[in-house]
């Protein structure tokens, strides 16, 4: 499981927009988000640096 520190979330589109750009590399990853404290939680196949390089292209930054 992976948590990630995402700036630039502000709403549930916010989710799905990240959501979908996960997914779309690996289809059965399951993906939550805290909007209050920007942290969002994959349990994924993909890589840590995979998973921020998605996010990051979708228009999140994910921060180090």
């Amino acid at each position: 499981m992976l948590s990630l520190k995402v700036s630039g979330m502000t709403c549930g589109g916010c989710i799905n927009a990240v959501t979908r750009a996960v997914q779309a590399q690996d289809p059965q990853a399951k993906v939550q988000a805290d909007l209050a404290g920007q942290i969002v939680t994959l349990e994924t196949t993909l890589s840590a640096a995979q998973a921020s390089q998605l996010i990051t292209d979708a228009g999140f930054p994910v921060i180090q």
